[in-house]
């Protein structure tokens, strides 16, 4: 506090750090991507190949910069007018549940699949067949559980995974290889940081009192999974730590690889503002507050639906081009560009009406109206093709090429068709398959569809609830006891919230909306004893 005691002002400094993962009995595992002479290397760097290593040390870089400072200005400029603005950051420590993938991986953990070639025969039966896996050794032909404990392996021991899958292959019908897949860890992997910062002002108008704020965050170094391997199918060109043979079948390496990295980023925007009032004279008390705001991220989960999904309304958090990620950067599938909440508290005097009286003050006073409303624009949704366009792999994940407007209405005489041409609403859209230079097994292209560029319907809620407070008798001058009776109306006036059409163009039912968002109306009454 300075000055005339006007100016109020606070500094924070707060910081945080966390240790990097460890398991007890060295049950760690990653594939290390390294180049020709043994060196981590980018996952995009063509001559590049895969290591897998056990018992990791370390499994990624000690982050160390978990600082965390937070400031605050407050200056009251009249009495009834005081401008404020703030900043901070925040730090996110490790999420074990989320962000790890190093340990319960392989080859702790395998997921055997029998598969066979065209033709080999499949033997059925009805009992459980125990199943050995392969014994695991080195690339110089050591057993890696030499003595049968996972404590004596030495750190960062090297698999040999091609010899693993050959002797899985052995015990299989057809001796098809599977490729193997799975996760891990990048090794430059840091914790991310929330900054957030705001300013504005308050100010009263009699008895209203209104402020207007500017708040914004922004993420930095989000976890997200990438994926260097492509996805399913993906061609030989793309997966390039698969092995494959003759007529492109697979005879070794690794499959589906995720990796949890820190390369993310997102930003916040919004205006916030809010008015309220309450007077005790005529016992009325409202507040609004209207939201202004755009969000903004190039994936909005870690891990979403899966891309091989085709009807319905899906929200897939790997990118369209796996290679590119931050090529899908647009608004977060959360972000709501208008919210408008309200509420409403109205004491009801019935005890001053004359015509009323003669029915007593217990039956007439305690009487209360309460309305709670939100009003909001819709969420966005991208619009998938629901075929493999492209090399990448993964049939559903690729966007498709807009060929038309479409008016998006719930307003028609069908309201679930969202589009508003039935079985035609494929014709807004093309997909880009069979185009000169197209890659894959459709040789097409990636679409030039944004993520997340359309927007869903409305959503409006308006709830209202009637409540009798009566006194059950006095104790010591004070109330010893209330009957609160509630009734209250949720969606009160039944309005229909629809939710997201189906986004897969060559999925069931394209762009039409076959859920609600939100409930019916609702009723429910209640008697509570407050004593």
């Amino acid at each position: 506090m300075e000055g005339n005691a006007a100016l109020y002002r606070d500094v924070w400094l707060r910081y945080e750090v966390s240790s990097r993962i460890e398991e007890a009995h060295h049950n760690t595992g990653d594939l290390r991507i390294v180049s020709p002479d043994g060196r981590l290397t980018t996952y995009w760097d063509h001559t590049a190949k895969g290591v897998y290593l056990i018992n990791l040390h370390p499994p990624y870089q000690m982050d160390w910069g978990g600082f965390g400072p937070r400031t605050s200005l407050a200056w009251q400029a009249t009495d009834r007018t005081t401008l404020r603005a703030g900043g901070a950051i925040n730090t996110l420590l490790l999420n074990l549940y989320q962000d790890d993938d190093v340990t319960a991986s392989f080859p702790g953990i395998f997921v055997p699949w029998l598969s066979a070639l065209p033709g080999a025969p499949v033997p059925f039966q009805n009992s459980v067949t125990f199943f050995n896996l392969p014994t695991l050794y080195t690339p110089s032909g050591q057993p890696v559980f030499a003595t049968g404990r996972t404590t004596d392996v030495p750190p960062n021991t090297a698999i040999d995974v091609q010899r693993f899958q050959d002797d899985l292959a052995a015990n299989t019908p057809g001796h098809q290889v599977p490729a193997v897949g799975t996760g891990g860890m990048t090794p430059n992997y840091r914790n991310g940081y929330i900054a957030t910062y705001s300013a504005g002002f308050d100010h009263t108008f009699g008895q209203v009192n209104f402020s207007a704020n500017y708040v914004g965050t922004m993420g930095v170094k989000l976890s997200s999974l990438i994926y260097p391997n492509g996805y399913v199918g993906a061609d030989p060109a793309v997966a390039r730590f698969t092995q494959f043979g003759a007529a492109d079948y697979v005879t070794g390496g690794y499959g589906l690889l995720g990796f949890m990295s820190s390369r993310s980023h997102s930003t916040f925007h919004s205006l916030q503002t809010s008015v309220s009032k309450t007077s005790a004279r005529y016992g009325l008390g409202f507040s609004a507050n209207y939201t202004y705001s755009k969000s903004l991220d190039d994936t909005s989960s870690i891990y979403g639906a899966n891309v091989t999904v085709q009807t319905g309304n899906v929200q897939l958090a790997a990118p369209q081009d796996p290679f590119n990620p931050g090529a899908d950067k647009g608004p977060s599938t959360f972000d709501v560009t208008h919210i408008l909440a309200f509420n409403v508290i109205q004491v009801l005097p019935f005890n001053r009406l004359d015509i009323l009286r003669p029915l007593g003050n217990r039956v007439t006073s305690g009487w209360q109206l309460l309305n709670i409303s939100t009003l909001t624009s819709g969420l966005p949704f991208s619009i998938y093709s629901g075929i493999q366009q492209t090399g990448y792999g993964s049939d559903g994940v690729d966007r498709a090429d807009q060929a038309g407007t479409p008016v998006l209405s719930t307003s028609r005489t069908d309201r679930e068709d969202y589009f508003g041409r039935g079985p035609d609403n494929t014709s807004y859209f093309a997909i880009p398959i069979g185009v000169p230079g197209g890659t894959g097994p459709n040789q097409g292209r990636l679409g030039s569809l944004g993520r997340d560029t359309f927007r869903g319907p409305a959503y409006q809620d308006i709830d209202v609830a009637l409540i009798k407070d009566t006194i059950l008798g006095h104790r010591a001058g004070a109330e010893a006891a209330a009957l609160q009776f509630r009734a209250e109306f949720f969606n009160v006036f039944n309005l229909v919230n629809f939710g997201l059409p189906s986004n897969v163009v060559l999925g069931s039912g394209f762009g039409v909306i076959n859920k609600t968002a939100g409930n019916s109306r609702q009723l429910q009454f209640s008697l509570k004893l407050l004593y």
